[in-house]
Parts: C-alpha cells; structure tokens; sequence
C-alpha cells in the first residue's frame, strides 16, 4: 500500500462519494470507506485490496469524466484518458469507426475515427470532440449489423492472416518478481523454442537478468507489431489452500468493452491447460491492467498456479509439467487461428499433428 497523505484520503473519499459508492463523507478510510473502495477496484477490474495504491488512483481520476464535461482532443505530451473518452470510443466502435480498443486513452486512432465520424456527418474535422461532435453522436443510433464491428474487424483479420503461424509474430512476457523470473523465463524459454520450430517470430520482453518496466514491455510489443502478447506468471496467496490456473484478458464490463481475440485465447489456454494437467480451473478473467489496455495486439495474463500452494509448487517445479504446459499454450496458439470447421476437442491437438497437417509452412 502507498503512502496516503490526509489530503489524498480525503480526494478519494469525495471521488467514491460523487460516484455513489458511499452515501457521506467518512472522517477517515474506515471500513465502510474501505469497502466502498473495494467495491470500485471490483467494477473497474483491478486488483481488490482495498488498498489506495497508484493504479487505484488512476482509476479514480479517469472516472469522473463523463462525456460531454470537457472537449476531448490529442494532446501528444499528454493523452487525456477517462470514462468521457472510453465512452466516445465505444459510441464510435458500435457505429463502425475504428478506434482500435476502448481503452479510454485519446490517442492519435481516436481522433481518426472521431475525424472520420465528423467528416460522415457534415461537421468540421479537426479532430476535436465538442459540444457539436457530442450532440451528433446522441442523435445517431448504431449503423453496423450484423455483429459488433470490433468482432468482425478481428474475425477478418485473423481470415487474412491464415492459419500458418509461420507469419505470425508472438511476444513472451515472462514474469521478472523475485518469487517466480526463473520459473517463468523457463517456460517462457521453452515456448520460445516450441514457436520458432513453428516459423514463429519470437520476441522475449526480457532476458535472464533484466527487469524492463511495464511500460518498456508494452513498447516492446507495439514496436513489433506483434500479433500475440502472452504474459506468464504464477500467483500466491495468504492462505495456502487457493490453487490453480486463471488467465486474464483485457475487458471492462462498466463500458461494456473487451478484447474479443485476447477473451477467446484467454480461453483456449485456460481449456487446454486444465484438460492437460490436474490444475484447477480458476477461470478466464476480463482486467483492465495496463499490460492488457495499452498493448495493441490481444493480451493475455496467464497465471500458472499459485507457488503459496504445496502442490502446485511442487507441479511447478517438474520440467515434465512444464512442458506440457509449454504445450497447451502452443496448441492454444494455433486453435486461434484455425476455422471453426478445422478445429478439434479440446485437449486432443499435439505439435506433431500441426506439422503433418502441414499447418507450418515454411
């Protein structure tokens, strides 16, 4: 937990107050406060501590804009973000302007989808989005059926890509905490070798010894253009009873947003490692963690069991585990990319079929 000044406290007990997760100011962050708070990291899919942390308070300051309190426009020294610009986004991204992910940032593929939806309507395109660009959007009902335009734009998109991983590129996260790098640059390692015999392109987001930053990591992967941003890590936990394996994708059920192609890997990979090992389905989770939001390529956080747990710190540390789950991940990959008509049950795909399928093409 950050140290939280008197006034900082006080800021957070009014924002939760003006958002109507408390009824009243409380004099202090007492439990009722505490909770209310709790609550909040809950709908916005942070981590639930209760605890007034820097992403916490991030969050805060994004919600109390609402669309239409102040002009949104790119400022490139600093991108404004906000419910107001998650909000416009997802107006947009229903009428079928491409903004990329609801993000709530106001980057430079926001504005062009904002200048794309003036230029449709008659009004000035500059960029901006005003009282007159708002009252447009009010008045203008959804023009794309047929699906959510971000599901086709995805399922179109993978159609063009093909089901050959050969020209695929994917980025390895591996976790750099004290309490699981080697654990997870193993894996990460091994599912680096298993990708490049496939004719993957391969990027590992950090080497044995170094630490990159959130932010260099997610640089990394937009730099690359990658098609697949997969994060490894484990969890723990007070008690040592919680176990099992969860993956996270970015969503946000209060904007009604999420990663289509990220929630559908998230669950390739949470069924084929549950169908290939004995660990416990935690389930597949929508987060909006800056690792998922600001990655541009779908994001997923695979938590692979939990090392407060004997046993499976004990499955952790057998290579014959890790490698089957090297390659569920990888199956999963492809499962991805394969039509719904040349797929197969879960569990069942190994390396070997893909390459007498002839999925890898050289």
């Amino acid at each position: 937990m950050m140290s939280a000044s008197n006034d900082v406290v006080a800021q957070v007990i009014n924002t939760l107050v003006r958002l109507g997760f408390l009824t009243s100011p409380t004099p202090e962050l007492n439990s009722l406060a505490v909770d209310a708070l709790k609550a909040f990291q809950q709908e916005r899919g942070l981590v639930i501590s209760g605890e007034i942390n820097e992403n916490t308070l991030v969050a805060l300051e994004e919600a109390r804009w609402k669309l239409g309190d102040r002009v949104l426009l790119l400022n490139p020294q600093k991108l404004m973000r906000g419910d107001d610009v998650a909000t416009l986004q997802t107006r947009l991204i229903e009428m079928g302007f491409d903004c990329g992910k609801a993000d709530g940032i106001y980057g430079p593929r926001t504005e062009g989808a904002v200048k794309e939806f003036q230029k449709s309507v008659g009004e000035k395109t500059d960029g901006n989005c005003g009282p007159a660009t708002i009252m447009s959007l009010m008045r203008l009902v959804k023009t794309v059926s047929g699906g959510s335009p971000v599901a086709l734009r995805d399922s179109a998109h993978r159609a063009v890509r093909g089901p050959a991983l050969a020209n695929k590129v994917v980025v390895i996260d591996p976790s750099a905490d004290n309490s699981d790098r080697e654990i997870a640059f193993d894996i990460a390692q091994r599912l680096e070798g298993r990708l490049i015999a496939l004719g993957v392109t391969v990027f590992l987001t950090r080497s044995a010894a170094n630490n990159p930053s959130d932010l260099d990591r997610i640089n990394l992967a937009n730099k690359s253009a990658a098609d697949l941003f997969i994060s490894l890590h484990t969890d723990n936990y007070k008690s040592e009873s919680a176990h099992g394996v969860a993956t996270y994708y970015y969503g946000s059920e209060l904007h009604g947003v999420h990663s289509v192609v990220g929630e559908r890997f998230a669950t390739l990979v949470q069924r084929e490692i549950t169908a290939r090992t004995d660990l416990l389905n935690c389930r597949t989770h929508s987060k909006t963690w800056d690792l998922l939001r600001l990655t541009k390529a779908p994001a997923v956080r695979i938590d692979l069991g939990y090392l407060s747990n004997p046993g499976d710190q004990k499955r952790l540390a057998d290579l014959t585990f890790r490698e089957t789950v090297v390659e569920s991940i990888a199956i999963a990959i492809q499962r991805l990319y394969l039509s719904a008509e040349n797929d197969a049950k879960t569990g069942t795909l190994r390396i070997s079929d893909l390459r007498r399928a002839g999925i890898r093409k050289d």
